[in-house]
């Protein structure tokens, strides 16, 4: 696929572009990253929490960030420098500074990737520091070079500590922030007014909906598959179902009593995926992410790992139990745009086997067995 069509997809929620290309790209700098500072046993460091905050900052800036990068960046080197500079930044809590400034050297896994950042901070360096010799010899022989401080000290003939003190203040008041500027989105809190730019994709979607990963993919390549498997579903009638408790893979309508639950993020953002659907069709509204709203249940699983979802499906499964009056129709959750599988999602579930009101996917009743 294009970038250009990679950012379609990612503006439009789709959850296979989301998991090959976005969650893809980021998991090289994660595994670079994690051998180095052991960020998996940092609290709140680990890749979903980070890759999840990361995805939620560009949803807030409506991707606007990607339409702005250079066009001779590529998409894989701006999402991945934006990542990065994000665990850089998430670091300074638990590296404080003591003359190992070398730690943010731009060592990267390939020489595509390695010639894509050198080129963006010759820029910055030249720009920046017109005329400065001596800051833009430092940077180009730390940042780019990989020298130490001390080998740097020694060669322009002054102390370390002042080689560290400068480098550091360059490093905070400008190339920080210029990465930071252009790769990452320090939006804040969403506006509704920006509700229609996430509903053009309606076009796209129509009535239907897949989701599964892999009739997400059929769609593409055989649209009478869409269209069988929208009949399947169709077939079964609503007391079939309620026996065998099963969620259909797609649901264009409920019945009275039926609430679709699928799987949101805490900003009750629902920009993609089955959250799209909910915010469209059942009720669902922005700004709220986690309960009952309309026809929709909300299930937080974009704010870190599995365990950060887990009490949420609890607090679920303990709604549902009050609820006998209701038929809850759980969706995949989290198996889309937050990127996890259903064997990661499906055990905490494990509760709901037994509450007669609770429907689920059939891969997740194959895992639960």
């Amino acid at each position: 696929m294009t970038d250009e069509e990679v950012i379609q997809g990612l503006k439009r929620g789709d959850g296979d572009i989301t998991q090959r290309f976005f969650y893809g790209y980021l998991r090289i700098a994660y595994r670079v990253y994690d051998e180095r500072y052991g960020l998996h046993n940092k609290a709140d460091m680990d890749f979903y929490s980070l890759a999840h905050d990361y995805y939620m900052r560009l949803l807030m800036g409506d991707w606007q960030q990607l339409d702005a990068r250079r066009a001779d960046v590529s998409l894989r080197t701006w999402l991945t420098n934006g990542f990065r500079f994000l665990i850089l930044d998430k670091l300074k809590t638990y590296h404080p500074t003591d003359g190992g400034v070398e730690g943010l050297r731009f060592d990267v896994p390939d020489d595509h990737f390695a010639e894509d950042v050198r080129a963006m901070l010759e820029e910055v360096i030249d720009t920046r520091f017109v005329g400065d010799r001596r800051s833009q010899g430092i940077l180009r022989m730390i940042l780019i070079g990989g020298y130490k401080s001390k080998e740097v000290a020694a060669q322009l003939g002054v102390t370390p500590s002042a080689v560290s003190q400068r480098y550091r203040q360059m490093m905070d008041t400008v190339i920080i922030p210029y990465f930071k500027r252009n790769f990452t989105s320090e939006a804040g809190t969403y506006a509704e007014a920006q509700a229609p730019n996430m509903l053009e994709n309606e076009a796209i979607y129509g009535d239907f909906y897949p989701l599964e990963k892999s009739l997400s993919r059929s769609v593409q390549e055989s649209p009478s598959r869409l269209e069988r498997a929208h009949s399947e579903a169709s077939s079964y009638n609503h007391t079939d179902m309620d026996k065998r408790r099963v969620t259909p893979e797609l649901i264009t309508q409920l019945g009275e009593n039926e609430i679709f639950v699928f799987g949101s993020n805490l900003a009750g953002m629902h920009g993609g995926g089955a959250a799209y659907i909910a915010l469209k069709k059942f009720g669902a509204k922005l700004g709220q992410g986690v309960g009952l709203q309309g026809q929709s249940y909300g299930i937080p699983t974009m704010q870190g790992g599995v365990e950060t979802i887990a009490p949420y499906v609890d607090e679920f499964i303990a709604f549902a139990r009050e609820h006998k009056e209701l038929q809850f129709l759980v969706t995949r959750i989290g198996c889309g745009i937050a990127g996890f599988d259903a064997e990661e999602i499906a055990p905490l579930f494990v509760e709901a086997k037994d509450v007669e009101n609770i429907s689920l996917p059939l891969d997740f009743w194959d895992i639960l067995k």
